[in-house]
């Protein structure tokens, strides 16, 4: 009485058919497979570089004109 017979797993086996049924099963296992993929895609995207910084509104950037340097005759000139 200790262990099960194998009359006492086939009625197992077909009461699990009966409630899940082959369909069932199949659909349960297609579902995973797409949260293993969605689950993936998502660690990859965490993967992904964080984008450049944005410039604020109102924000000015540097010029790029060059500065005047005094030349030997004391004179100035843009380089």
């Amino acid at each position: 009485m200790g262990s099960f017979s194998i009359w006492h797993w086939l009625v197992v086996g077909i009461l699990v058919l009966l409630l899940f049924g082959k369909g069932r099963f199949s659909d349960m296992m297609g579902d995973v497979a797409k949260g293993i993929k969605s689950f993936k895609k998502g660690m990859a995207d965490d993967d992904a570089p964080p984008p450049a910084p944005r410039q604020i509104e109102g924000q000015r950037t540097p010029d790029a004109t060059p500065i005047p340097t005094p030349n030997a005759t004391g004179e100035t000139e843009n380089r």
